[in-house]
């Protein structure tokens, strides 16, 4: 998240209808945050997704597992 944040800001540099809000004070902390929050969760989960898929394909199953200790009674039996 972006975050923009000054502090003593001086209140006659705001937009009107916040300086209506205000009343007689002369500055103000103003932060600012941009809201693209749920666009970076969806690039994440899709990040993570992408990174689960290629896992899945580097690490052996349970099937494979199976299949190489049958390989190795195989061959101490033979």
């Amino acid at each position: 998240m972006n975050r923009i944040v000054r502090e003593h800001y001086p209140v006659e540099r705001l937009p009107e209808d916040l300086r209506a809000e205000l009343g007689l004070a002369q500055t103000a902390r103003v932060v600012i945050e941009t809201e693209d929050a749920p666009l970076r969760r969806a690039a994440r989960a899709a990040a993570i997704a992408e990174l689960l898929e290629h896992r899945s394909k580097l690490a052996p199953s349970a099937n494979d597992s199976v299949e190489r200790v049958r390989k190795l009674r195989d061959e101490w039996d033979g």
